[in-house]
């Protein structure tokens, strides 16, 4: 079976899709390692049996010191895949030239780049939006795009009403990505 590591900073809802619709029918997610000693995965990932490793950014001097104890740390599960679901940093060459990932990003890339995208692009004029998964490279969101879903934005829509759509998209097309990464 194929060997999956996730990457995420916060509640842990993507991770949580992922343990649901991949876990152990298509690989194994090995581990699911955070930056955040808090974030509200590490108790989804533990109820699933799923190690969790938790690495703080802040214990680290620079980004690439804590890319490099990232990197260490991925590879002692050695996984076919690591995949970044709601993981909240932005990765230097130490991690993008060394790890075979993928991101998943609430926008239709290429626009609306970096943090903050779903409140960028609702409030931008543009009428259709969406999600994309890409793969990770040092370019910030400008690896090659893998799977992306688009919806028509209502602007009667409030902006939990759109989060909500980009919600459903984003766990639609992450493991639909993963199975397709996977099975290649």
């Amino acid at each position: 079976m194929k060997k999956i590591v996730t990457l995420f900073s916060g509640e842990g809802t993507n991770l949580a899709n992922l343990i649901e619709k991949i876990h152990l029918k298509y690989g194994a997610i090995v581990c699911a390692i955070t930056n955040n000693p808090k974030a509200g995965g590490i108790a989804k990932a533990r109820s699933a049996h799923i190690p969790v490793e938790i690495l703080d950014h802040r214990d680290f001097q620079s980004r690439e010191a804590y890319d490099a104890a990232l990197v260490e740390l991925i590879n002692q599960y050695n996984p076919d895949l690591v995949v970044l679901c709601g993981f909240m940093r932005i990765l230097t060459p130490v991690f993008t030239s060394q790890v075979r990932s993928i991101n998943l990003h609430p926008s239709l890339l290429p626009a609306f780049k970096g943090a903050h995208a779903i409140e960028r692009s609702f409030e931008s004029d543009e009428s259709v939006c969406g999600a994309s998964v890409h793969w990770v490279t040092d370019e910030l969101d400008g690896g090659e795009i893998i799977l992306q879903k688009s919806f028509t934005k209502n602007f009667k829509d409030t902006l939990e009403d759109f989060t909500a759509k980009i919600r459903e998209i984003e766990h639609e097309i992450l493991p639909l990505s993963v199975i397709k990464i996977l099975n290649d």
